[in-house]
């Protein structure tokens, strides 16, 4: 089954399941989704929001507000600057 296949074949409550699969880190029955199992369940999640739901709906959305791309969110920039003691 190819990307294309799956997504096709999610539908909203697979969607969710998957969400909150990698939310917990356990599949439904309550058995420990693997590191590799969470990952595929991410990109599936990611790749079914990207093609069915709504931009500030999806996960990992920012909203970045007013702010104009690139613009600083601090005035003084120089306050977030981090210098190491030796």
């Amino acid at each position: 089954m190819n990307v294309e296949d799956m997504l096709n074949a999610m539908n909203p409550e697979i969607h969710a399941a998957l969400k909150r699969a990698v939310e917990i880190g356990k599949w439904p029955d309550g058995r420990k989704l693997s590191d590799e199992q969470r990952a595929l369940c991410m990109e599936a999640v990611i790749a079914y929001d990207t093609r069915f739901v709504e931009e500030t709906e999806r996960v990992g959305y920012i909203d970045r507000g007013s702010k104009a791309e690139g613009e600083l969110c601090d005035d003084t920039p120089e306050a977030s600057i981090l210098k190491w003691a030796e």
